[in-house]
């Protein structure tokens, strides 16, 4: 009996438990923020604006107080790389630099801050894939998918063989009310679906512009369920208001 109880007073001991530690993924940057010159980009390719945009890049610098024509120096990259063929080479920093009179690392420092400005060359149609949360939770990923299933099994940051499309996925582009949605050069298209979004690819492979704006029918971002509320025809002026404000 004595032994029974020494048994029953004995600690029990808890079963061991061994915890697994766990990480995320190593996953490298898509884009290199120091430059290596290469045969296509380093700083002995010339590079000046043609008379049209020093035309538009004088009329961009005369917007600023001549000490603060560093202002300028967005749009003047955005400018050059529009005729750079899309993307922004070491040659265009280095001329935007030297028109704004600032030491070239100024624009290097705005041309790797902002993913606007492409540093390696890029399709004649480039496709922005939104996949924030508002579209990824109205299937922007299966556009995604789409997307690169239709133009022959390309990964994000890939360029088609034949040079017509680079695909990139970005993060919010500002039509969350129309998700979800790409952006194609400088043009949105909304409320894709996977066919929709074929058809838009289709278009821009043949050399068109598809219509941008929402593909499903409705008007800028309507509710689709049609209008609910500004149904009644808007005031006139002078109605409802006393006679002598009529």
């Amino acid at each position: 009996m004595l032994a029974a109880a020494r048994v029953a007073l004995r600690p029990i001991k808890a079963p061991s438990v061994s915890r697994t530690l766990t990480g995320s993924a190593l996953r490298a940057s898509d884009a290199l923020f120091v430059h290596r010159d290469t045969d296509y980009n380093n700083s002995k390719i010339p590079f000046s604006f043609n008379s049209e945009n020093m035309k538009k890049a004088e009329d961009i610098i005369s917007h600023y107080p001549k000490q603060y024509k560093k202002a300028a120096i967005i749009p003047l990259l955005d400018l050059g790389q529009r005729q750079n063929n899309g993307w922004t080479s070491i040659s265009v920093m280095n001329y935007v630099a030297q028109l704004v009179e600032v030491p070239p690392m100024r624009v290097y420092e705005v041309a790797t801050f902002y993913t606007m400005f492409n540093r390696e060359p890029i399709g004649k149609n480039f496709v922005q894939v939104c996949t924030t949360t508002p579209c990824m939770l109205r299937g922007a990923y299966d556009i995604l998918d789409t997307v690169k299933e239709h133009l022959g099994g390309i990964h994000v940051g890939d360029t088609t063989k034949d040079g017509k499309f680079t695909l990139v996925e970005v993060e919010c582009l500002g039509a969350c009310s129309n998700a979800p949605m790409m952006a194609v050069n400088d043009d949105f298209y909304e409320d894709l679906t996977a066919d929709t979004t074929k058809k838009v690819l289709d278009g821009f492979a043949k050399g068109s512009i598809p219509k941008p704006g929402p593909q499903s029918g409705r008007h800028t971002s309507e509710n689709s369920a049609g209008l609910t509320a500004l149904t009644s025809k808007p005031y006139g002026p002078g109605e409802h208001c006393t006679p002598e404000f009529s």
